[in-house]
């Protein structure tokens, strides 16, 4: 038993037995009150005590009956009753004892719950040893659980972006490991290993680039916010779509009507978050295919709508491709780095809008992404 079970069982028990004793000791006092006033009622001689009754004419027998009786007196006072108050006290012992365990077990559990968290075992549950409660501490049982689960995943969200980090770090190292040994080997080809070197070196910048803006998201670091204008933002982010998207002849669809619609955000993210999303529609279209944008206000709320005609993706992925480095079974092997609409939905999330995915409708294939945003 911990201390908190005997503090517990200590104060109940002495609660207890105060209510008990008091109780006890105000009957016992009643009952010596009552015993002195039938004591001194037995003092006053009853009426014509002192006079005998005369025998009833032709009475014979014997005349004693006649005479004044008093009954023997009674003396106020008397013992304390101990058997009811050595049971009362008994039976606050034992409750005492029950109440205290009721409470300090939860208590316990949790104590030891928490030094398991504190050596690393997140997987540790109290909710089932909680019981049938339906009291506050099993609400805090149920938030430990809750906390631990969140820390559990979190916890296993960062190994596998250190994992994934590693890995995707590794691929650009190992490339240019391997253009320095072509380099040593035929210095003739100076040209091709300095371009090759230079790509990888981009590539690898880009890469922590945008791991310190998702960082930097997800830490919820304070970023100025301003009124931006979307007419003016889109028609930056579609011009340098169709200059990207010229290459392969895939052609961008901008169907909008954006006069006056002032968005609260940061300019810079939001850009980066849009241009996100677009760019990953051009990366999956097929050659000559069209990315189709289309915006509209509801409301108090602007609905962006980014289509591509690519492969898409299975039902089960929708969700999935938010998160960092996740990049599809189809597109495994492609390019970039899986972080874009990580770091799209996280920049949605800060103005309070939605993005979300689907499959198109009516069976054709693609992928479709809403952008929800609060407007003015």
């Amino acid at each position: 038993m911990g201390r908190l079970f005997w503090k517990f069982f200590l104060f109940i028990w002495l609660g207890q037995m105060a209510a008990v004793l008091g109780t006890g000791a105000f009957f016992w006092f009643e009952r010596q009150q009552f015993e002195a006033r039938i004591a001194g009622e037995e003092h006053l001689p009853p009426p014509h005590s002192h006079e005998s009754r005369p025998p009833r004419p032709g009475f014979s027998g014997p005349t004693d009956h006649l005479l004044p009786r008093h009954p023997p007196r009674k003396h106020a006072g008397g013992p304390i009753p101990l058997l009811p108050v050595i049971a009362g006290l008994v039976a606050s012992l034992l409750c005492a004892a029950g109440l205290a365990w009721y409470f300090a077990k939860p208590i316990r559990h949790l104590r030891t719950a928490f030094t398991s968290v504190q050596e690393g075992n997140l997987a540790v549950r109290v909710g089932d040893s909680m019981g049938g409660r339906r009291d506050e501490l099993a609400d805090l049982g149920h938030d430990f659980d809750r906390m631990t689960e969140r820390l559990q995943a979190l916890m296993g969200a960062q190994k596998r972006l250190l994992h994934d980090v590693s890995h995707e770090m590794r691929s650009p190292l190992a490339r240019l490991q391997a253009a320095i040994g072509l380099l040593r080997q035929q210095p003739e080809r100076l040209d091709d290993s300095l371009v090759r070197i230079e790509r990888e070196g981009e590539r690898m910048n880009g890469l922590v680039s945008e791991l310190l803006t998702l960082s930097r998201l997800e830490a919820g670091v304070s970023v100025p916010f301003e009124d931006v204008e979307m007419a003016e933002l889109l028609a930056g982010i579609v011009d340098d779509a169709r200059f990207e998207g010229a290459e392969r002849k895939v052609r961008i669809d901008f169907v909008a009507d954006v006069v006056d619609l002032v968005v609260r955000a940061n300019p810079e993210l939001l850009h980066r978050a849009i241009e996100n999303v677009i760019r990953n529609a051009l990366r999956f279209s097929p050659v000559g295919g069209t990315v189709r944008l289309q915006v509209e206000r509801q409301g108090n709320s602007v609905l962006l709508q980014i289509a591509d005609e690519g492969i898409g993706v299975a039902a089960s992925e929708l969700e999935a491709i938010f998160v960092p480095f996740y990049r599809g079974r189809e597109q495994a092997s492609g390019s970039g780095y899986g972080l874009g609409l990580a770091i799209a939905r996280q920049v949605i999330a800060a103005v309070d809008g939605e993005i979300s995915a689907k499959l198109k409708a009516d069976g054709q294939s693609g992928l479709q992404i809403d952008i929800r945003l609060p407007c003015k």
